[in-house]
């Protein structure tokens, strides 16, 4: 594992900045990747990564992401967890503005990151034998619900496209994951969507007994990037036990049934 190197994207926070500490702790060379140059500067410092500050939404940015990862070592792993929401509009009074930035944040900047990335990685796959793509969606890519209909159109695009990219690499020794985590409580994804809102973002979680954390998806994109590379997981759908389904969600305690026949 050590010499492996992963590009993560979304490090600066979240779950892409578990994913980087998760990677790290297991010995594979981490490349951090994400708009704030500070945060990323504060954990490469803290665990050892590199970082290139990036706007995954700008084309020429990606570009020059691109050159710089060429000449600085090899790329076994791109982790892109990169994207977000923004606001809880009907599709009547979506947006539009909204929309477009969580449709550039989520598909298009995944889709500069897959063209820009692939040479790279088939580079490696060449020389260690197999390289690796993993994309965190999320459960609203599979489900609609009501204020959803901006994001659940984002998310559900960049997993079709994930599901394409498998298919059209079908013959190569490279692995497509796709993670789709339900509620997981970080500290800025649900603020960000809410426009800063830190009373209405902490109502979300609200009762919720053990929502995800982001270590928790980090764990299984870890595990996802060692298994033996004969193992594709092709989907892993991950959620916390009181969330049962998209709009299925306990809130208080769980506690076991006394009242079944």
């Amino acid at each position: 594992m050590v010499n492996r190197r992963a590009v993560v994207t979304g490090a600066s926070s979240g779950i892409g900045e578990a994913t980087a500490r998760a990677l790290r702790a297991q010995g594979w060379d981490v490349v951090g990747v994400a708009r704030r140059a500070e945060r990323l500067a504060e954990l490469d410092a803290e665990i050892g990564s590199t970082s290139i500050p990036c706007d995954l939404t700008d084309a020429d940015a990606v570009d020059e992401l691109m050159g710089r990862l060429a000449t600085t070592g090899p790329v076994h792993a791109l982790v892109q967890v990169a994207g977000g929401a923004r606001g809880t509009d009907s599709v009547e009074g979506g947006d539009i503005g909204d929309w477009q930035w969580m449709y550039d944040a989520n598909v298009l900047s995944t889709q500069r990151l897959v063209a820009g990335i692939l040479p790279l990685l088939r580079l490696a796959a060449e020389e260690s034998g197999h390289a690796d793509t993993v994309f965190v969606t999320s459960t609203a890519s599979q489900t609609g619900y009501p204020g959803g209909g901006g994001y659940n159109a984002a998310k559900a695009a960049q997993s079709m496209l994930v599901k394409v990219l498998r298919q059209e690499l079908n013959g190569e020794p490279i692995r497509v994951v796709e993670v789709a985590p339900g509620m997981v409580h970080t500290e800025e994804f649900t603020l960000n969507r809410l426009g800063g809102d830190s009373i209405a973002a902490e109502a979300v979680y609200s009762g919720v007994e053990e929502p995800l954390l982001a270590e928790d998806v980090a764990d299984v994109i870890a595990y996802a990037l060692n298994a033996p590379r004969r193992v594709n997981l092709d989907l892993v759908t991950m959620r916390p036990v009181a969330q049962s389904a998209q709009h299925l969600l306990a809130r208080g305690p769980l506690h076991v049934r006394t009242d079944v026949d």
